[in-house]
């Protein structure tokens, strides 16, 4: 409590949404960067076919523009894109799953149409849902409450009640099995920042970590292109196979390799004489390749500002 003309006034609880580097233990920091490690290979190695299908830049920028509206943090706008996204590919999972409409029972070719129809008709409430769950959350004291929602809802011409608001965050939470509470990019960015940080091989934390969230938000509505030319890259060929694009979605869907890549070129925009240095490090703490750290650079800037740097290693 701080006192002024003899009242008490409260701070708030969360007075800012910006981390503060350079607080946390080493034996911590251990321990959470192989929590996410772990995290980010099971889900590789379970990725649904469908993954990404619901990360198409104008579903990012809905999203984006939403959060930014009701003044979510930048966490809250990637928890609702990846909560969206898992959301969505198990109800393609569940359409799938249903019998096809060309099978002779009628029947069941409805159900599978009133399926599809359903889930396109809802699409937009539960885009809102979702990110009225990542509002609830982030570590923040912004909460898109029912009536915020509704209102918005009500000014797309949506005729909803709060009754079917509450009905469409609960249909959510039972599709995801209460699982929510997945790790964003942006976690991973932040602990390996905090690791750089510690090994003393950082820039001053605060405007690195600004570049990096702008990058990621560059990433998130050019993610189709940015990875197109990293897949062209990576097989040194213009016309990838269906093979390789299906085989590349595993490299679309990993966090790590993403982080690693925003801090990169995060850092060759700020400071490329210590980029070299930077890609060294991250190489010893995640084990991927400084090659593929390069790559995935070369790709985030030929789209921001169409330069082919920083240059890549040669392959033998």
């Amino acid at each position: 409590m701080a006192r002024m003309g003899g009242r008490a006034q409260a701070v708030p609880r969360f007075y800012s949404s910006e981390p503060l580097f350079g607080g946390v233990a080493p034996e911590v920091m251990e321990a959470a960067l192989i929590r996410l490690a772990t995290e980010n290979e099971r889900y590789l190695s379970e990725l649904p076919g469908q993954a990404g299908c619901c990360k198409e830049s104008r579903t990012v920028e809905f999203v984006f523009l939403l959060a930014e509206k009701w003044h979510l943090d930048h966490s809250a706008r990637y928890q609702a894109v990846e909560l969206l996204e898992r959301f969505m590919i198990k109800q393609v999972e569940q359409i799938c799953k249903s019998p096809s409409e060309n099978m002779e029972s009628t029947k069941e070719g409805s159900s599978r149409s009133s399926l599809k129809e359903q889930m396109y008709a809802t699409f937009v409430l539960r885009l809102v849902s979702c990110i009225q769950l990542a509002s609830k959350l982030s570590l923040h004291y912004n909460i898109v409450n029912s009536d915020t929602a509704l209102k918005f809802l009500q000014s797309l011409k949506y005729s909803y009640t709060k009754q079917e608001l509450l009905e469409s965050e609960l249909a959510v939470l039972e599709t995801l099995q209460f699982q929510i509470n997945v790790s964003t990019p942006l976690a991973y960015i932040e602990l390996l920042l905090e690791v750089l940080g510690h090994n003393g091989c950082l820039l001053p934390a605060k405007p690195l970590h600004q570049m990096c969230v702008q990058l990621l938000d560059f990433l998130y509505l050019k993610r189709e292109a940015i990875y197109d030319t990293l897949l062209k890259t990576a097989i040194e060929n213009s016309t990838p196979s269906e093979l390789q694009i299906a085989k590349f979605s595993a490299v679309k869907e990993d966090f790590m390799l993403l982080a690693v890549g925003i801090i990169s070129t995060s850092v060759f925009v700020l400071n490329p004489e210590r980029w070299k240095q930077v890609v060294e490090h991250l190489n010893c703490v995640t084990g991927i390749t400084s090659q593929s750290i390069s790559e995935f650079s070369h790709a985030v800037l030929k789209h921001v500002v169409g330069s082919s740097a920083p240059k890549q290693q040669r392959r033998k």
